[in-house]
């Protein structure tokens, strides 16, 4: 019986080496399978068919996809709660801001021109005169054009060690067929404005949002995404494997955002209490059309009545960065297995953004070279929500 049983061990070691030997050949095959796939270096066109059917059909029926939301969109009131709105002397940012503080919220204007800002505020004032207590909003100087600036402005705000309830992260650019520019960091303008300071904001004001917990970070993004592709080894489109185009640049840009935002989402243990959430104004009048395919510029010329105006394009940021629901709805996501950041279409209401921003290998080698690029180690959510101390390529103290 000993003999019989200790046969039956030895065979049934042996059996478990063979298997572990077939797993290994059968992983070091897949491997290898992967190693030798062809780099994608494009959307396919179905994909880039789809996506411009998608705009498209945002464009005529956004509004009455949108038409159970009021405008301007009513709000509960939100003493207490801080927010910082970036680019928000102009468009839909303006909007965001005056009626998160006319709401009764603390505002920071983070932008680039303050005498605008401060001339904004002293109009707001005016009009509000006679209504309830003086907005409670303020200007903070912000060029996303600068990493340094973007360093800087954290760092400020960190060092009142107060609260932050939601980032705003709103600014952008549309350089309407306007030859490729570069910031003086060296990243082309486009993907810095749209998502490399951004991306530097959220990451560097963790311990803010952390004492403002439960808080949002809200990323103000485009369906113009759709059409848009990220290669991480030519993120500034230099390399001439594509014709940049301004419209190459901006969609990518809002790709990479998208992207960044699922890794953070997911790097974002539950117990810190930050939401992470894209969103999409729809289709706002706005002069971008210049830019756009013959059929798009034919459909803003033909049918303005279907356009957003700013006010109503602040609507899906504004539910975003108030709406008690939307951190159950993103906590929801964790539990996926691959959890996409939160999106929040232009009615408000949850949608899937584009079929690419759910590449998973993408979606990591874009969030690594983004920290490579604003000069933060990969490690430096974690080390943020740790309370450590984490450095920056950029910034005051790096100047």
């Amino acid at each position: 019986m000993a003999n019989s049983a200790s046969a039956s061990s030895r065979g049934k070691a042996v059996k478990e080496a063979h298997d572990d030997e077939e797993k290994l050949k059968e992983d070091e095959k897949k491997q290898n399978r992967n190693a030798n796939k062809k780099k994608k270096e494009a959307l396919g066109w179905m994909e880039w068919l789809r996506g411009w059917l998608y705009i498209i059909y945002e464009m005529l029926f956004q509004r009455i996809m949108a038409s159970h939301l009021a405008n301007p969109m009513p709000l509960t009131p939100i003493n207490d709660l801080t927010f910082i709105v970036t680019g928000s002397t102009s468009g839909i940012g303006r909007e965001i801001a005056r009626q998160l503080a006319e709401a009764g919220g603390h505002v920071i204007m983070a932008v680039r021109n303050t005498k605008a800002a401060h001339d904004l505020i002293r109009k707001w004032q005016e009009d509000w005169a006679g209504r309830g207590l003086p907005l409670n909003i303020e200007v903070m100087e912000l060029d996303l054009l600068s990493l340094e600036s973007v360093a800087r402005f954290a760092e400020a705000y960190n060092a009142r060690m107060g609260p932050l309830h939601a980032l705003i992260n709103n600014a952008g650019i549309f350089s309407i067929g306007e030859p490729q520019k570069f910031s003086k960091d060296g990243y082309e303008q486009h993907m810095q404005v749209n998502h490399l300071a951004p991306a530097l904001l959220s990451i560097l004001l963790l311990p803010s949002l952390i004492r403002g917990s439960p808080s949002r970070i809200i990323n103000v993004n485009s369906v113009m995404h759709y059409v848009g592709f990220v290669d991480t080894e030519d993120m500034n489109v230099t390399s001439g494997k594509r014709k940049y185009t301004s419209l190459v640049g901006y969609c990518g840009s809002k790709l990479a955002e998208v992207m960044f935002s699922s890794v953070l989402h997911k790097r974002l243990p539950a117990e810190a209490g930050i939401s992470v959430v894209c969103v999409s104004p729809g289709i706002v009048q706005t002069n971008v059309a210049r830019d756009l395919p013959k059929i798009v510029q034919a459909a803003y010329r033909l049918i303005p009545y279907f356009i957003f105006s700013a006010e109503e394009g602040s609507r899906s940021a504004v539910f975003a960065a108030t709406d008690p629901q939307v951190p159950e709805y993103c906590e929801m996501l964790k539990a996926d297995e691959w959890p996409v950041s939160a999106f929040l279409s232009q009615d408000c209401r949850p949608t899937n953004p584009s079929e690419e921003s759910h590449n998973v290998e993408t979606a990591y080698r874009v969030w690594e070279k983004t920290l490579e690029l604003i000069g933060l180690p990969l490690d430096a959510v974690e080390r943020f929500i740790e309370g450590e101390e984490v450095d920056c390529r950029y910034g005051a103290s790096k100047e």
